[in-house]
């Protein structure tokens, strides 16, 4: 996969992959929020995500309502470093949600791929190339 990020102005800066464009921005000066979530926002938001999709197939694949299925993401942040240490996702079912389930479910969001790239991180290269500008 290959994603090109660009600059559209301002404070923004957006990825484009295949047909999809993922916009992000920074609060300005004031502290005024942008007009869409920080890159880092965005990055957290996929972790919570990753996991509902997950625990969306679990319920799908056994017929089970996702109705009043939500999961919340909390973030807690190392009082030293100020970086997230710590990441927890409640699975908030309704009272009708069999409890048998209950472990499954967990288990299922376990299965995200972006917790697994935790888990696991990537090697990292970051360089400059040159490229001369398109003519048309």
């Amino acid at each position: 996969m290959e994603m090109t990020i660009n600059f559209p102005g301002g404070l923004k800066v957006d990825a484009h992959f295949g047909p999809y464009k993922v916009e992000t921005d920074q609060p300005d000066r004031s502290g005024a929020p942008g007009s869409a979530p920080t890159p880092f926002a965005t990055f957290l938001a996929s972790i919570g995500t990753c996991a509902g999709i997950y625990v969306l197939g679990f319920c799908n694949q056994r017929g089970l309502s996702t109705e009043g299925i939500q999961i919340k993401q909390r973030m807690l942040s190392n009082a030293f470093t100020g970086m997230v240490g710590k990441i927890e996702l409640e699975i908030q079912v309704p009272p009708d949600f069999p409890e048998k389930y209950y472990p499954a479910l967990v288990r299922s969001a376990e299965q995200c791929a972006v917790k697994k790239h935790f888990e696991n991180p990537p090697e990292f290269a970051v360089f400059t190339k040159v490229v001369e500008p398109a003519t048309v």
